[in-house]
């Protein structure tokens, strides 16, 4: 199979590391205690009544590109009706990755915002500072505050808005390992599985439901085209942390003492699931972005070359798996979109990204940071706001009353695997609601994610010769990554 320039680059870099076990750091190795605990988050005392009305400024760090913030604007004009006094600073800085950056630099001259988009394992970062506030105590607050308008509202959670949240997401805030809770959900993607329709239609073919079923699919599909790649496979991380939750096999774990208790993943199911894609790999049935040299979305589009049939991607990239139209509209072909494959179809599992929020904690000015849990909690919950971003984003929304709400229950009838390729994610997305997982967040979750996401790739491209030599390369790349994630925290 031929492979970019890109790849041979990376590949140099990886059995570097993997087998060499050069000195690669993350940026979440870099803790503020220089070790692998956590100082953790910082429980606020609540003033009392709650918010008092006064001037407040909200910096919020985040990462929205264009499409995200016609929502969000509106959404700030709606929050500035019920609370005047409290003016949205709002500021892009970049990816999610120059989000952390940028705070852990400010963390240090403590000039860092009020609020901003995170992951689990960024929070896990910003822990080592003591200065994200938990939110159980303001989720549970029934303070009651009167806004601009002449309504009410408690300053925590109702019992309602709890329920409404699609259980996954909200059980993120809480993967720290101390039970606490540290960030809401703001909107959410996942993993899908995007099909050329019109040719499983043509041959007969039908979405697996399995992998074994896609291992039979993809066997097939090379019959019909032997040129072609029937698979591509854009995150090699989350295919590794997905067949491990799937499998209910050990990947990390946020409640380790020692750097090596969080590493679970080097053990012998998670040989043989590696090995089982490595030999898919070497009978050409998959690729994954960086083998290819970019997402594998440019296979399934492709118009003539080498193509490929199916590919798993991220549902907020919905668009860019549909073919680009003739100058009629017309497109090449329809896509079809199903859940990814699964060990068990009893036992769903799929993995949760996209960004929460935290919040952090100003011990000078409280009134800032209840200000900073009142805007976070409206973005969280506001039914406007989250069928916006379903509707004109392609990200799932984290609530599941937006699923009442009549535009957007007008919007997604026009669902298709055409023009109107978002709305068939994200309802594909909403039915699997129940499934979402997210791994544990610590000191060095970061790190492992990369390690593995490396392992996949090293293993797919070497440990093709099959037999006891084969287990051994394989033993050997596993054995590697663990030394680099327990180095990166000691």
């Amino acid at each position: 199979m031929k492979q970019t320039g890109k790849f041979k680059r990376f590949f140099l870099h990886t059995v570097s590391a993997l087998l060499a076990f050069s000195t690669v750091f993350s940026l979440a190795a870099c803790g503020g205690n220089g070790d692998s605990g956590q100082i953790g988050g910082v429980t606020i005392t609540i003033p009392e009544g709650g918010y008092d009305g006064s001037k407040q400024t909200i910096k919020f760090y985040h990462s929205m590109g264009q499409r995200l913030e016609p929502g969000f604007n509106s959404a700030v004009k709606r929050f500035n009706a019920l609370y005047p006094n409290i003016t949205i600073e709002a500021s892009k800085q970049g990816g999610y990755d120059d989000v952390l950056k940028i705070i852990s630099t400010e963390l240090m001259a403590n000039t860092h915002p009020s609020l901003a988009y995170c992951y689990q394992d960024h929070v896990a970062y910003y822990n080592n500072y003591g200065v994200v506030a938990t939110l159980d105590n303001l989720i549970e607050s029934d303070i009651e505050i009167t806004r601009a308008d002449g309504t009410k509202e408690i300053l925590g959670l109702t019992d309602e808005q709890i329920s409404d949240y699609i259980p996954g997401y909200y059980a993120e805030g809480r993967v720290f390992g101390d039970g606490l809770m540290y960030t809401l959900p703001l909107y959410k993607s996942t993993e899908l599985f995007y099909y050329n329709k019109d040719f499983f239609t043509q041959h007969n073919l039908t979405p697996p439901t399995t992998w074994d079923e896609l291992e039979t699919l993809c066997a097939r599909i090379k019959e019909i085209d032997p040129a072609c790649i029937p698979l591509g496979y854009d995150s090699e991380a989350n295919w590794f942390i997905t067949m491990c939750e799937q499998l209910g096999s050990p990947y990390t774990t946020a409640n380790g003492v020692d750097p090596e208790d969080f590493f679970l993943f080097d053990n012998e199911t998670n040989h043989q699931f590696v090995a089982k894609f490595a030999e898919w790999y070497d009978k050409g049935y998959v690729t994954t972005q960086e083998l290819y040299g970019g997402y594998t979305s440019g296979l399934f589009t492709a118009s003539s070359g080498q193509k490929s049939y199916m590919t798993i991607g991220s549902s907020a990239g919905a668009t860019s798996q549909r073919p680009t139209a003739d100058s009629s509209g017309n497109y090449p072909f329809e896509v079809g979109i199903a859940p990814i494959p699964q060990v068990n179809p009893d036992r769903p599992k799929v993995i949760s990204q996209g960004p929460s929020l935290c919040i952090f904690n100003n011990k000078k000015n409280p009134q800032e940071t209840i200000a900073a849990w009142l805007f976070a909690k409206f973005l969280s919950t506001d039914i406007e706001y989250q069928a916006d971003i379903a509707l004109n984003t392609g990200y799932v929304p984290v609530t599941t009353a937006v699923m009442d709400d009549p535009i957007y229950k007008e919007d997604i009838q026009k669902a298709d695997g055409g023009d109107n390729i978002a709305q068939l994610s994200i309802d594909i997305c909403m039915k699997q609601s129940n499934n979402y997982f997210v791994s544990p967040a610590f000191n060095g979750s970061s790190e492992a994610r990369e390690q593995v996401g490396a392992l996949m790739q090293y293993c797919f491209a070497q440990c093709v010769s099959g037999g006891e030599a084969n287990m051994k390369k394989i033993k050997a790349a596993f054995d590697a990554a663990i030394e680099e994630c327990i180095y990166s925290i000691e």
